[in-house]
């Protein structure tokens, strides 16, 4: 029997985005091979990292490496508070000016276009401009001006893109990192921007689930900040563990049975 091709659509999350690389490690282990990648904001960055053929290890290995504080610096504006200049440093340094035509693996990534307010797919050209507008939080980082479009995160309508690969895979699997944990005590203004965030973007990841062939949503992420960037080993563990207690619901796109 010819097994299904498989994609997987990364939600965005921040610093819960590194459980993507646990994901992405288990099913490497697991034999389930990748056809297509979608994301937007971390998990568009993951996205690329692993179609230009980076590691899940070896990228974990780059994100302990990394400054997030200086990464961050403040650049206040009329058009957000920072921007992501540092951001687009790195990612240049360890990719390059690569376009979608050299990736390794088929990526589509999601932004959203402030003044139309519509989902805005990239899936050729340059693949930095695309993946920077992608990580542009609202109110927080500045747009990026690209091929006549004002883009900012796509998570802002869509923050787990699985549409755009209804019509290329047979088998979809969702890995979204933002359980809500109701639980927790909402009471200082972080915390408040931080639901506010969580609550508005689980709003239009929920209707997408239907589309998943297996959802990946690991419960333990629910007990950290989004910006815990310190616990990067810990949401790499955490993603690698769920994923791999999902073998049996994942066996029909493995390519070894």
């Amino acid at each position: 029997m010819q097994k299904p091709t498989v994609g997987i659509a990364f939600s965005g999350g921040a610093a819960r985005g590194i459980a993507h690389l646990g994901v992405l490690q288990a099913l490497q282990e697991l034999n389930i091979p990748l056809k297509v990648i979608s994301g937007t904001s971390s998990g568009a960055i993951v996205g690329a990292f692993y179609a230009a053929g980076f590691q899940p290890k070896e990228l974990l290995n780059i994100i302990l490496q990394v400054n997030v504080l200086r990464l961050l610096r403040p650049a206040f504006s009329w058009h957000g508070l920072m921007n992501l200049d540092e951001v687009e440093k790195v990612i240049l340094k360890y990719l390059g000016d690569l376009t979608f035509a050299d990736l390794k693996t088929e990526l589509i990534i999601t932004t959203t276009d402030i003044n139309q307010g519509t989902v805005v797919y990239f899936t050729e050209g340059k693949i930095i401009k695309p993946l920077i507008a992608a990580c542009s939080v609202p109110l927080v980082y500045r747009p990026v001006e690209y091929r006549n479009h004002v883009l900012l995160d796509g998570g802002l309508l869509n923050n787990m893109p699985v549409e755009c690969l209804t019509d290329k895979c047979d088998f979809i699997i969702g890995s979204h990192c933002n359980p809500v944990n109701y639980e927790a005590k909402v009471s200082t203004f972080r915390t408040i921007m931080e639901r506010t965030f969580q609550l508005a973007i689980n709003n239009n990841v929920q209707a997408r689930y239907k589309y998943c062939d297996v959802l990946i949503e690991p419960p333990a992420l629910k007990h950290f900040s989004v910006l815990s960037f310190s616990k990067a080993e810990e949401f790499f563990r955490i993603g690698y563990e769920y994923t791999l207690s999902l073998a049996e619901k994942l066996q029909v796109a493995r390519q070894d049975v």
